[in-house]
């Protein structure tokens, strides 16, 4: 069934430049000799896309989308190491290799023809990295102080170290200026750079340490050589903890008075300000703060530094609305405001502000995901757009089909709401079919945890997206095949996610309590409550978390090295702090093997993978959650009506190619499954399976 063609793009690219406005976001900032063209960046961050080190096109491509989305300068690396005893913690680089110049000059090259700037992060990484990777170096570091993160012992820099140090970071910044960039960027929380300034870090009795003058010698040389290298005309500037949020560390009056010392010589141009530390996941969530923190919480510290030394100050930290970048730029507490994880949910933002569209910006939830990736698998991701990090088969903007067919999708979590929203996009007649009174699906039951529910943009974003594309969506409606088939459709989209499972006991399966009952708020448990996690996920944690803030007497028990261990070290900071402030018991390598009932209460046996010993506890109520199964039975059954019997070519789903298995003549239409319908996944993955099969459509 073929209908006419509706040309719907899902972004308007305008084809002349906006214009001129009075927002204070797009305004120019001039830096020496270059001009920005507004006021918006993002910040230096590393999402781990390098090969061999080196920025090749995918990296190219994550960039040259934020320029071609009107951003006034893309930072690139977080960052690019200047030595080769500084090996990568997280795909970073390697600024130390003449062969980066050729793919920075490609990128740079891509980026200005877009009209954005290019910039880009170099550093030693000092302590903050290991030594059992690439060349077997040993790690360095001003004194021998382990770093909690990385966890690497450091040798002591020697003097011969330092100068050869010294010499490779002006080495680098010449190849960054060879390939085109507009600055560099020296970071300084954390890094080599600032472990020397640092007291925390820095306990020398020789020249490089004990006075302040002393452990600002190392980086002075740095900045002083890096002058020397690429002359005053190219912008540097430093990412720098003004304050390290530590007692023993650089405090304010001390950060400001560095930046002082380096005005004072002319070394740089700008600050990026940061506030805090990141020895830890716990004060790392500080500096880089998730859902459920205080937005823009270090704005008005930045805002000081700006007043109080008067160099350009850029920031970011959890700036990821347009209303607060605007306020900060406004009232003067920035020159460049960083929307990063914000660029990574919408590369396009800046062009939706100059089109007046503000309000079709898809919203960074913080749910940081992308970070957490990194350390996780080797990637940043966005939890709610696919395409970022894919620009190469992916798109951002969703092109007019050639012909209009009718979709119906059943199932209005994140996936079926991504599905809906592409093929509306596509120019596609969209029929959701929700069986609850509310989209959302699982995300709303994550949500019922108070500090998670910023999730709720990935739903309402797109609730917001198909009401402005005309899909029509259709609550309390059961889509069984008879309602399926009436509706004609041309294609067919189960995204009825999955169901919870329990976990595999010997006996008592009847007398636990599922996860999702705690969170949904069926279950209210008291007394001595032990929660099974045998799947690693937030939904074994927030219903943790909820039970331990209740006031429940709680033991997790996982058969996991280490709690929540798909979760992620950023993410897991909260629910860690919950456990430790609710004197929460934590079990690990332990598995419960049966529960039954004695005395008007549960017995729970645990045994491990590791002995055939075994323990009882004895409680009040046991909880579990062993993930999803696959909500699959009206896919099943729809599966005969169909033109490709519900097969997939997976070789054209990697490829980012279009579907046309076609192998039963007489079926009336084709059927995909998508997200937890298909396996127990995340929001990513159904996301993910929804755009790349509807987006050819």
């Amino acid at each position: 069934m073929v209908l006419t063609p509706v040309p719907t793009p899902s972004v308007p690219t305008p084809p002349s430049p906006p214009p001129v406005s009075d927002d204070p976001l797009l305004q120019p900032l001039r830096l020496k000799h270059l001009v920005l063209r507004n006021r918006v960046m993002s910040t230096s961050h590393e999402p781990a896309y390098s090969e061999d080190g080196m920025p090749k096109e995918r990296y190219r491509a994550y960039h040259v989308e934020k320029a071609k989305g009107g951003l006034a300068l893309t930072m690139t690396a977080g960052t690019a190491v200047v030595s080769p005893d500084s090996p990568p913690a997280f795909g970073n680089l390697f600024a130390y290799s003449d062969a980066i110049v050729a793919w920075l000059t490609a990128m740079t090259d891509e980026i200005h023809e877009h009209g954005a700037a290019a910039m880009i992060q170099i550093s030693h990484l000092g302590r903050r990295t290991g030594w059992g990777q690439d060349d077997w170096l040993p790690v360095i570091a001003p004194s021998a102080l382990r770093e909690p993160a990385h966890r690497a012992h450091p040798k002591v820099a020697e003097l011969w170290d330092i100068d050869r140090i010294v010499g490779h970071y002006a080495d680098a910044a010449e190849r960054m200026q060879a390939g085109g960039m507009d600055g560099v960027e020296i970071e300084a929380y954390g890094h080599l750079f600032d472990q020397f300034a640092s007291p925390a870090t820095n306990t020398r009795d020789d020249e490089y340490g004990g006075s302040f003058e002393n452990r600002l010698r190392f980086p002075l040389r740095v900045l002083r050589a890096i002058r020397d290298r690429v002359g005053h005309e190219f912008i540097v500037g430093v990412r720098m903890a003004v304050d390290e949020r530590r007692e023993d560390g650089i405090d304010t009056p001390a950060g400001l008075r560095i930046l002082h010392r380096f005005q004072d010589e002319s070394l740089i141009d700008f600050v990026n300000v940061i506030r805090g530390n990141i020895v830890n996941d716990a004060v790392l969530s500080e500096v880089i703060p998730i859902h459920g923190m205080a937005s823009a919480p270090h704005l008005d510290f930045a805002g000081q530094v700006r007043r109080e030394t008067g160099l350009a100050v850029f920031h970011a930290a959890k700036i990821d609305d347009v209303a607060t970048a605007r306020h900060a730029v406004r009232e003067g507490m920035v020159d460049m405001i960083g929307m990063t994880r914000a660029h990574m949910a919408d590369p396009y933002l800046v062009r939706k502000i100059q089109l007046g569209v503000e309000h079709t910006i898809r919203p960074c939830v913080g749910a940081t995901y992308c970070l957490d990736r990194i350390y996780q698998a080797g990637e940043a991701l966005c939890i709610h757009n696919a395409a970022t990090g894919r620009e190469l088969q992916m798109p951002h903007v969703i092109t007019p089909a050639a012909s209009r067919r009718r979709v119906v999708v059943i199932g209005a979590g994140p996936g079926g709401l991504e599905a809906a929203r592409v093929c509306a996009a596509r120019g596609h007649h969209v029929t959701v079919l929700e069986a609850m009174p509310s989209a959302g699906g699982q995300i709303r039951l994550a949500t019922r945890n108070p500090r998670r529910r910023d999730l709720l943009g990935i739903v309402e974003w797109r609730v917001a997206e198909m009401g402005r594309l005309g899909v029509d969506v259709r609550y309390d409606t059961f889509g069984d095949v008879e309602v399926v088939t009436d509706l004609q459709p041309d294609v067919v989209i189960v995204a009825t996610g999955g169901l919870p499972q329990n976990p595999l006991l010997e006996s008592g399966e009847n007398l636990v309590v599922s996860a999702w009952d705690v969170i949904g708020g069926d279950a209210r448990l008291t007394g001595d409550v032990l929660l099974y996690d045998d799947d690693g996920t937030h939904s074994a944690m927030t219903a943790a978390e909820m039970l331990a803030r209740s006031g429940a007497r709680l033991e997790i028990v996982t058969p996991e090295r280490t709690m929540g261990v798909d979760v992620g070290g950023l993410n897991l900071v909260p629910y860690a702090r919950a456990f430790n402030e609710t004197d929460t018991r934590i079990t690990l390598n332990q598995r419960v093997r049966n529960v039954r009932r004695s005395d008007g209460r549960l017995v729970a046996e645990l045994g491990s993978d590791h002995s055939p010993h075994r323990v009882i506890r004895i409680v009040d109520a046991v909880v579990v959650d062993h993930g999803v199964l696959a909500n699959d039975d009206l896919y099943h059954e729809l599966v005969p009506f169909s033109t490709n019997r519900g097969e997939l070519d997976y070789g054209a789903l990697i490829a980012g190619r279009p579907q046309t298995v076609a192998s039963n003549p007489d079926g009336r239409f084709r059927l995909f499954r998508i997200g937890d319908a298909v396996a127990g996944r995340n929001i990513h993955a159904a996301i993910y399976d929804a755009l790349r099969l509807c987006k050819d459509l």
